[in-house]
């Protein structure tokens, strides 16, 4: 197989409001962290338990200003993006990783999962253009004739 993939899909809960920076270059920058959460039972005593998983958020430019403007504590987001791990040495020399999302796509979602009025997917500045031999396929509702 040739290449290889890094995407990341998540729809989650912002747990604090996003912090902004801007750059000395001009460029913003935010971060934030979602949680995400899977239920499952128990198989030993039946219950139903939960288990929270928290990831961090790097969104720049265009969508570090919609996250500064527009998504806060609490919100429930759509995120697309690629996995990065920064290394780093703290005070007393020890390496430090840090893996995080850089974002290409945000979405804010309603409380229930269904975008707000007049949500439109947001993406990058940086997004790359479709290949011009790419096809978009229709949903079944759009086609009513079956192929056979």
């Amino acid at each position: 197989m040739a290449g290889s993939v890094n995407k990341v899909i998540l729809v989650g809960n912002l747990g604090k409001d996003p912090e902004i920076r801007h750059l000395e270059n001009g460029a913003t920058v935010a971060n934030f962290s979602i949680a995400t959460s899977e239920n499952y039972k128990d198989r030993k005593t039946g219950e139903k338990v939960s288990q929270t998983e928290w990831h961090n958020i790097v969104a720049w430019r265009g969508l570090a200003e919609i996250a500064e403007k527009f998504i806060k504590k609490g919100d429930k987001i759509y995120i697309e993006g690629k996995l990065k791990t920064r290394t780093w040495q703290d005070k007393e020399g020890n390496n430090r990783y840090s893996t995080e999302v850089i974002t290409d796509n945000l979405t804010m979602l309603g409380s229930s999962g269904e975008p707000k009025a007049n949500s439109e997917p947001i993406k990058s500045e940086e997004s790359e253009p479709k290949p011009a031999g790419e096809k978009e396929f229709s949903s079944p509702e759009e086609n009513d004739d079956l192929p056979f």
